[in-house]
């Protein structure tokens, strides 16, 4: 055992929040480029299943995932 403890909602949202607690417009500001960030992201991991998909496997490199 380590004694490592995690609180809150892991390393994201809390770099939201650097600083003291923003204003509401500063938090929906905040809020929305973080929401473009994880569309962004989510669209790159979309990307990379979809030709993953295509492609035709290499039957080893099915295995080792």
């Amino acid at each position: 055992m380590h004694g490592h403890h995690r609180h809150g909602w892991g390393g994201g949202p809390r770099i939201l929040f650097r600083g003291g607690f923003p204003n509401r417009q500063e938090l929906l500001e905040r809020l929305e480029n973080y929401q473009r960030d994880l569309e962004q992201q989510l669209a790159d991991i979309a990307d990379v299943i979809s030709h993953l998909r295509d492609k035709p496997g290499d039957p080893q490199a099915a295995t080792q995932a």
